[in-house]
């Protein structure tokens, strides 16, 4: 009998009576990395029930899905714990567990102005941002952030809506950009609005707007343009003796920008992007959300973790 056609029964059993997979496809399981689902579990109890099979000896099971679940369920404190017990054979068992982590549809995270504006909801019931961050096991500069796209302005929310801008963070882009340069906003906003049927503006194109208004980019150009010049008098420098004639500088064509010949620096390792993509939906942003952005909510989900 396939996993598919075969029975199953719904349980609440002692989670000392369920034993981990010794075969398990993960094999490998972070302490870390559980500490979200350990806050998630004190606050809600277990969401999702644990997937066994009978076990070797009467009265016990092993688990097929959601062994991360049953180590933070102990470390919670949890003693009794929501179980769905169906035969399953232990190859079918593998695949399964397979199947499950790939998510083929399994999960999908929340769109981002849905996530934002269901914890912005939450948030209400507490006191303060720094509690209701704490209650969901993060950082206090974390709420803002999550809750940005809820608090996107009329103008903004319609241009998302009309499918003319590429994504719910181009959009929290775009109202950053309304704080730091409000006319250069309206200016871009009213460019978006004149756009043909089917054309959208991408999040880099926001960014790039707010790079240029915070000074990033002018900041590397003029790097770039005061070591130029000493990179080439260097390089003509003449040989010792040797008589050379004045030199003169080429000028630069207008809207040129001096390029840096120095060595390029090695290639820096490109991330695999199907990765970058897991890592973006898990953590709830859009696609197109660029891997520095990425990287910082990565790094303040860890920083949250590591302060459980």
């Amino acid at each position: 009998m396939t996993f598919k056609n075969s029975s199953f029964q719904f349980q609440m059993l002692d989670v000392s009576l369920l034993d981990p997979d010794l075969k398990a496809a993960r094999q490998n399981l972070n302490e870390d990395a559980i500490k979200g689902l350990i806050n998630s579990i004190q606050k809600l109890g277990m969401i999702h029930p644990l997937v066994v099979r009978p076990g070797n000896s009467p009265g016990r099971y092993i688990v097929i899905v959601g062994e991360r679940r049953r180590q933070a369920a102990i470390q919670a404190g949890e003693s009794i714990v929501p179980v769905i017990v169906r035969d399953c054979s232990p190859d079918a068992t593998l695949e399964v567990q397979v199947f499950e982590n790939m998510g083929l549809g399994v999960r999908s995270a929340l769109e981002a102005r849905d996530m934002a504006n269901a914890i912005q909801h939450i948030a209400t019931q507490f006191a303060s941002p720094e509690e209701a961050a704490q209650h969901f096991g993060r950082p206090s500069t974390w709420l803002n952030q999550a809750t940005a796209a809820a608090n996107l302005s009329e103008k903004v929310s319609a241009l998302l809506d009309s499918g003319k801008i590429a994504s719910t963070g181009a959009a929290v882009q775009l109202e950053k950009l309304v704080k730091i340069n409000e006319a250069k906003a309206e200016s871009l906003i009213d460019q978006i609005e004149q756009l043909p049927e089917g054309e959208k503006i991408s999040k880099k194109r926001v960014d790039h707007a707010i790079s240029e208004e915070t000074g990033r980019g002018k900041k590397k150009e003029e790097t770039v343009v005061a070591a130029a010049p000493q990179e080439a008098a260097a390089e003509h420098k003449p040989a010792s003796g040797a008589e050379t004639a004045p030199m003169q500088q080429e000028a630069p064509l207008p809207g040129s920008t001096i390029q840096n010949t120095a060595p390029p620096a090695p290639p820096r390792q490109k991330v695999n992007p199907g990765k970058v993509r897991q890592v973006a939906e898990i953590l709830g942003l859009a696609d197109d959300d660029d891997e520095e952005e990425i990287l910082v909510r990565l790094i303040d989900e860890f920083l949250a973790m590591k302060r459980n």
